[in-house]
């Protein structure tokens, strides 16, 4: 059986989304979310959610590089929460350390699409043996 699975590097001022398959093992950049407000981004979650009907999302989770966290882990898991009890799926966070910094970007390009699919890959890499 094949399942979706949407990824998600969840910011303040945006949210990237990517999107993958368990039979690829593959995540590829979706969109990304610029909103602030609640309503809006899990409006928009919401439509995603009906479009690809994901067997599970997955959200990075922020930490210093030695492993500690801070204040934007927090935010993170509050989300993944958010995400579970809104819409009934199973959410699973990946260590999100260093995603963003190996995507080689343009001044002012917007990466997090990029590094939701990074996120995501770090999860299908870490399970490829459990589908």
């Amino acid at each position: 059986m094949v399942d979706i699975v949407l990824g998600f590097d969840f910011g303040i001022k945006r949210i990237g989304i990517a999107m993958g398959n368990t039979l690829t093992g593959q995540a590829q950049p979706l969109s990304v979310i610029k909103a602030v407000d609640n309503t809006t981004r899990f409006k928009v979650i919401g439509d995603l959610i009906e479009q690809w009907r994901p067997a599970r999302l997955v959200v990075g989770e922020p930490r210093h590089p030695d492993g500690a966290e801070h204040e934007m882990t927090l935010r993170a898991r509050r989300f993944a929460n958010q995400l579970n009890g809104r819409f009934n799926l199973p959410v699973e966070l990946v260590d999100e350390r260093y995603s963003s910094a190996v995507i080689p970007a343009k001044r002012g390009e917007i990466i997090d699409a990029k590094a939701a699919a990074i996120i995501l890959q770090q999860y299908f890499d870490d399970h490829a043996n459990s589908y």
